[in-house]
């Protein structure tokens, strides 16, 4: 079999769903709700990538260990876990490529940072679940991302060899990751990525505009 990918991991946010939409909405209604105006889309559509936390700091230029972050966090939470699928969708081409790997015998999974109570109702409300050969959410495991232990515990699912799958993120820590399993990865440029992030300088294998980058990868590194 050579160099044939056997499977396709995704990273969540930013790289197989485009989600920015519902997070930043439910940023939004906090900020509002907390008498503050509510911040311009393209704000918020970078720090997406980087979970509640970022974007509450974002949000309210609070740190971590103030005594109202965590309250905030949890209405931040709260809200989007009551609209996670208004506005979220595949990227758009994603499903093609789904599609493609599919009919290929190329399996996926999804391998996030984002917890279980949120990742599992999203993939559900898109009719992605039953579709995927492993999720990995960020209470999966006791270690997340740059870590990469979820990443194998992926490749354990799959009964794949991580020389044999291919992880696709937005962001540094999902590269870091990739380096540290012996997989290899690409970069989605079409994510979220952050005005001083320098995606070249990751050490990813390709660094793609679109999904069917994911397609041109892997054909181009089969036997």
């Amino acid at each position: 079999m050579g160099n044939r990918t056997e499977a396709v991991l995704f990273d969540l946010d930013g790289t197989l769903l485009d989600t920015a939409p519902d997070l930043a909405r439910a940023l939004n209604a906090v900020l509002v709700e907390q008498g503050l105006a509510p911040l311009p889309f393209d704000r918020i559509r970078p720090v997406v990538s980087h979970g509640g936390r970022a974007l509450i700091e974002l949000g309210f230029e609070l740190p971590p260990g103030h005594p109202d972050f965590e309250s905030l966090r949890k209405q931040l939470l709260d809200y989007y876990q009551a609209h996670i699928a208004d506005d979220t969708r595949l990227f758009p081409g994603m499903e093609q490529v789904l599609q493609h790997i599919e009919e290929q015998d190329i399996r996926w999974g999804v391998v996030t940072n984002k917890p279980g109570w949120l990742t599992g109702p999203l993939l559900d409300a898109l009719d992605l679940d039953k579709r995927t050969s492993s999720i990995v959410s960020g209470d999966t495991l006791s270690e997340n991302k740059p870590h990469p232990a979820p990443l194998l515990h992926a490749c354990r699912d799959i009964g794949s060899d991580p020389a044999h799958c291919v992880y696709v993120g937005d962001a540094q820590r999902d590269i870091e990751a990739a380096r540290r399993a012996g997989m290899p990865s690409l970069v989605a440029m079409f994510g979220y990525l952050m005005e001083d992030d320098r995606p070249d300088q990751w050490g990813a294998d390709a660094l793609i505009e679109q999904p069917s980058g994911i397609l041109d990868w892997i054909g181009a590194n089969a036997d």
